[in-house]
């Protein structure tokens, strides 16, 4: 099977309605308001799902039951007055909800706006698998980087109001790590949960075809290791036409970070770009998947065929 390009949602306007949902991680309320009030000035009208601030009873990494987290991210998509729906924070928890969703409830309700990241990245591959819908890899609404820095909100501002001015992707960090260009269609997100899906009916059983964008968070050299090693003796990456590093906050000095990535990804005989500025970084660039690409490791830029959004 090789990647084909996924069904692009409609751009949004002002006015639209977005749903703010919990899939993960438990969401602090001040945090949320911050982002909130930036969403409003962009003229969103952003509504916050019931259970958004909810606590689990049991777990404290987890924002609420798994059935809420899922009820409130299957209303959020079945309401037909919704025309986008942002993940408030990552975490943990995608894992626990994902298979209580209506597939076939969702799937009526259409296309729209999906945008997350880090354990979100799950949400990314269902909905590429169950709706073949394109989705963007970008800040959430409590988020630190989207709060405080405003490249990073910009860059999510222009890809959901004017997404064909944001068709050229990458920070001046971005430099090769492995010479050449390609040419694939892009999908990924966090390497760990990427790993993690393997084998579930969530997941796409191969990355043939595709500009594959990993990073992480808080994973030491050897987790790195090991989690880029299970994907390779997966088979799962095997037929990529290039890779997008973005950022590895907290994992350890990057030298020995950039050591690992090399040594496990250089072998595919692939171009690949570091640092191209998507992530846990401080400025995140909203990264669409889904879409056909082309990736010029020695120019540091990831240039879309298309806009991200209709």
């Amino acid at each position: 099977m090789t990647l084909t390009p996924l069904t692009r949602p409609a751009r949004l306007r002002p006015g639209a309605r977005v749903a703010v949902v919990a899939p993960s991680g438990p969401v602090p309320e001040e945090r949320l308001a911050a982002g909130l009030d930036i969403l409003r000035g962009w003229d969103l009208d952003p509504v916050v799902m019931p259970h958004v601030l909810d606590r689990h009873g049991e777990f404290d990494y987890l924002a609420g039951a798994d059935r809420m987290r899922a009820r409130d991210f299957q209303e959020a998509w079945c309401d037909p007055s919704v025309d986008g729906v942002i993940c408030a924070r990552g975490g943990y928890g995608v894992q626990r909800m994902v298979d209580l969703l209506d597939w076939t409830a969702m799937r009526a309700a259409g296309p729209k706006v999906f945008v997350g990241f880090s354990d979100i990245t799950v949400l990314h591959e269902a909905l590429a698998v169950h709706m073949g819908l394109a989705t963007l890899h970008g800040p959430m609404v409590a988020a630190a980087s989207f709060l405080k820095d405003t490249r990073t909100q910009e860059s999510l501002r222009a890809t959901l109001f004017e997404p064909e001015s944001v068709r050229t992707l990458g920070l001046e960090t971005a430099r090769p790590l492995v010479p050449g260009r390609a040419r694939g269609i892009t999908l990924g997100g966090c390497a760990s949960l990427l790993a993690a899906e393997l084998g579930t009916p969530h997941a796409r059983p191969s990355a043939r075809g595709g500009l594959l964008l990993l990073e992480d968070v808080g994973e030491e050299d050897y987790r790195l290791d090991r989690i880029l090693t299970q994907l390779l003796r997966s088979g799962w990456p095997a037929g990529v036409s290039g890779i997008a590093l973005g950022s590895w906050e907290e994992c350890g000095p990057y030298d020995e970070v950039r050591a690992v990535l090399l040594d496990r990804l250089g072998g595919l005989g692939v171009p690949v770009v570091e640092e191209l500025g998507f992530g846990h970084c401080e400025t995140a660039l909203t990264m669409p998947l889904g879409l056909p690409a082309v990736l010029d490791a020695e120019a540091g830029t990831l240039t879309l065929d298309l806009p991200a959004l209709a």
